[in-house]
Formats: structure tokens, C-alpha cells, sequence
């Protein structure tokens, strides 16, 4: 029985204020994505196995919530969204070659008990512009992410854009296998540079490379940094990323944005998808990021239609506990009433709830035919959220009291 009344690990409800202060957030942020153009697009919630492969570089196979159909196929609870977005571009947009903006909400699961205490259902916003491999795409989802934040009502936040073309090109310049290859970007991952001495010690590699891979989890800072970045390797590949970066840093500065962003190399994700400039949105309240996303010039081709693609996704609940904890509230609707009403008075409550319904103002009616403990009535008001409460217990006659009125 015991059971019954409680939900699994990983998973909970929301419901009351939460609930609606959640809905109003994602309205919210909606609103800034068809502004900008995305159109809607809705992906299962499972989906076949393969979609989320391990060749998709997404989350591992046994972090996925598995099952099968009556056919034997192995069936995931999807754990991330963007793999089904590019199937979906793969398989509609096949023959389309101008540039297509979508826009999703949904949860994904990830079945890890290394996130002891997280959730094992997230909720996400995303967009994404797929068909677009130029940096004035890349620095649209930054705008459509800062502006997002803006929307909420955030007003210190920050936008963290690093490149994982500049580790790849260091990797590729190095010849690390692929196990070295991992470990070294977990170590980055963590700001480990110590973790990143040891690895290297015993690799054949030239000292500036050495250098360059040791030194990279301490590369963040402005945009002059930059700059500096460029002078610790004479990688090519790796000095186009910087200079990419630093055209995208231009391009926000047109929109009136660059105060929000800054610069980490040692930026990378578990989402071994992403080819180019990534990205995390951190603030005040969580230390964990309220929004995800970068470049994935490839994942697109594994569907069948080779086209670059740029995303992001908000975390809803990480941005809703940072809210909360900043006292950043969204505006609810502006009245709810309660209408309370004897049995006598049925008719004349449902009239008057009809006409304040056809105004937009939300109503719930309640047949109470004790309506003197005006206390006990005023606290029921308040856990409904109703900002007003009209009573229908006398006739025609009205009288009017704090935060009442008597009808």
C-alpha cells in the first residue's frame, strides 16, 4: 500500500503553485522561440533503440530505460531529445535545403545511479536550426538563449561557449587512441590539470602539444582571452575554431548581448555529437547549468540527409530552482476568483461565473452552505490561488470587505 502514495526514484510530482508557475516559464520561454521563427515540433517519448545507439554519441546503453514491443524490439525511453529531432529532419525535410527551425518540449530519462539525488526525468525546452553550418547560426541560438533567460525574468546569468573542434584538433594532432582520448576529455571535463599532467607524461608528443593539453582546462576568461588562446599551439584546425569564436563574439555584439558571454576551451559534453562551438548557461541558485547546447554537424548524416545543425535546451527544473532561490517570480494571471455559493443561489453564481469566464478570468465555483468562518474560507482561497472570493448566500445586496466581495 505504502507504494501507492510514492513515486519512484529520480521521478516526482508537481502540482499547486509549482505546477502553474512551471507552465507559465515554459509559456513563456515558447513565446521567444516562435518569435524567432521555430516552428513546433513534437518527437515519442520512446522511440527504437537504435535512434540513441551508442554510435549517436549520446547517453551510454546502460544508463536507458529499456524495454520491449510484442515484435522483440528493444524500445528506449528517450534519453535526450536532439537524436530524435535529427531523425525526424532526416525523414520530413529530406529533400530541403534551406534552413529549418524547430522547436520541442518534453522529458527525457536517464537511468544512472551515479546522479544520486537528481532527477531521472528531466524536463527540456529546446530549438533547434538545422540546415545552417554558418557562425551567424551559432550566435542566433546564444541571442535566442540570452533572450530566453531575459524573458523569465534573469538578470544575472551567463552564457559559458567554448569549441570542441579546438580539443579535437589537439587530439587529432597527438594520435591518442581512443580509451586516452576519453580519459583526457573527462579529465578536462573536471579542470583536472594534474590528471592531465600524469596522462600525458609518458606520451611521445612535442612539448607545445604537452602544454596546450595541460593548459587547457584553465582556458576561460573574455573575449581578450581569446587571443591569448591562439598563441599556445600552431595547430591550424585549432586556431580556425578560436577565430570562429571570435566572429560569433562580433556578431552578438551587434545583437547588444556580449556582456552575457564568456569563453572556456575546456568546455566539452558527455554528447560526443557536438563538432563545433558548445555551450552552457549558468546562474545563481544551482550549480548546475540551466542551459545546454552547441553544434552537431554530423549527427543529421547518421539519419540519411547530410545537414550541419545547431541547438540548444533549457532545463526547466534547474532554471525553476534558480528562480525560486533568486526570488525571481514569474507573473501569474492576473485574477482568479472563487465563487462560493448556497445551493439557493446556484443560478445566479453560474450566470455571474460565465460572464467573468467569457472576460478571461478564470473561475471554480464551490457549493458551500456554510460560509461564515471567513478565516477557514480565506486560507482555502489562498491554497486554490484565487485572488478574490465572491459569495452568493444573500439575495441582490452587496457588501464589500477586505479582500472580499459579498454578492
Amino acid at each position: 500500500m505504502e507504494k501507492l502514495l510514492h513515486t519512484p526514484e529520480g521521478v516526482r510530482d508537481i502540482y499547486n503553485h509549482e505546477c502553474e508557475s512551471k507552465l507559465q516559464i515554459e509559456s513563456k520561454l515558447h513565446e521567444v522561440m516562435n518569435r524567432y521563427g521555430y516552428q513546433d515540433i513534437q518527437t515519442p517519448t520512446f522511440e527504437y533503440f537504435e535512434v540513441f545507439s551508442e554510435e549517436r554519441g549520446t547517453v551510454s546503453s546502460k544508463d536507458m530505460y529499456k524495454f520491449f514491443d510484442r515484435a522483440g524490439n528493444t524500445l528506449v525511453l528517450r534519453p535526450d531529445i536532439t537524436p530524435s529531432i535529427a531523425r525526424c529532419f532526416a525523414k520530413y525535410y529530406k529533400n530541403e535545403e534551406c534552413p529549418i527551425r524547430l522547436c520541442y518540449g518534453g522529458s527525457t530519462f536517464i537511468n544512472n545511479s551515479e546522479y544520486q539525488g537528481k532527477m531521472k526525468e528531466v524536463f527540456q525546452l529546446g530549438a533547434e536550426l538545422i540546415n545552417d553550418a554558418s557562425v551567424e547560426a551559432d550566435a542566433e541560438l546564444i541571442a535566442l538563449t540570452i533572450e530566453c533567460m531575459q524573458e523569465v525574468g534573469l538578470k544575472e546569468f551567463l552564457v559559458e561557449i567554448g569549441h570542441t573542434g579546438f580539443y579535437r584538433a589537439l587530439v587529432e594532432d597527438a594520435c591518442l587512441d581512443e580509451e586516452e582520448t576519453e580519459q583526457l576529455r573527462l579529465l578536462i571535463m573536471n579542470k583536472n590539470r594534474f590528471g592531465v599532467e600524469a596522462l600525458l607524461t609518458e606520451k611521445e608528443m612535442d612539448q607545445s602539444l604537452k602544454e596546450a593539453f595541460m593548459t587547457l582546462p584553465e582556458l576561460f576568461g573574455n573575449v581578450s582571452r581569446l587571443e591569448e588562446i591562439k598563441k599556445i599551439t600552431n595547430t591550424p584546425k585549432a586556431v580556425e575554431t578560436i577565430e570562429r569564436l571570435e566572429e560569433m563574439y562580433h556578431l552578438l555584439e551587434v545583437y547588444g548581448y556580449e556582456k552575457y558571454v564568456t569563453f572556456d576551451l575546456g568546455t566539452l559534453s558527455q554528447y560526443n555529437y557536438y563538432t563545433g562551438m558548445i555551450f552552457h548557461a549558468y546562474t545563481y541558485g544551482t550549480g548546475n547549468p540551466i542551459v545546454t547546447g552547441g553544434r552537431y554537424d554530423s549527427l543529421v548524416k547518421q539519419f540519411g540527409k547530410d545537414a550541419p545543425a545547431v541547438g540548444m535546451a533549457i532545463l526547466t527544473n534547474q532554471l525553476q530552482i534558480a528562480m525560486s532561490r533568486q526570488k525571481t517570480d514569474i507573473m501569474m494571471k492576473k485574477s482568479r476568483e472563487l465563487i462560493l455559493y448556497k445551493k439557493a443561489y446556484f443560478s445566479k453564481a453560474v450566470n455571474f461565473a460565465q460572464m467573468k469566464r467569457y472576460q478571461g478570468i478564470d473561475c471554480m465555483m464551490c457549493c458551500m452552505e456554510n460560509t461564515e468562518d471567513r478565516a477557514a474560507l480565506q486560507a482555502y482561497a489562498t491554497r486554490v490561488g484565487a485572488t478574490c472570493i465572491r459569495i452568493f448566500d444573500q439575495g441582490d445586496t452587496m457588501d464589500t470587505i477586505t479582500e472580499w466581495e459579498t454578492v
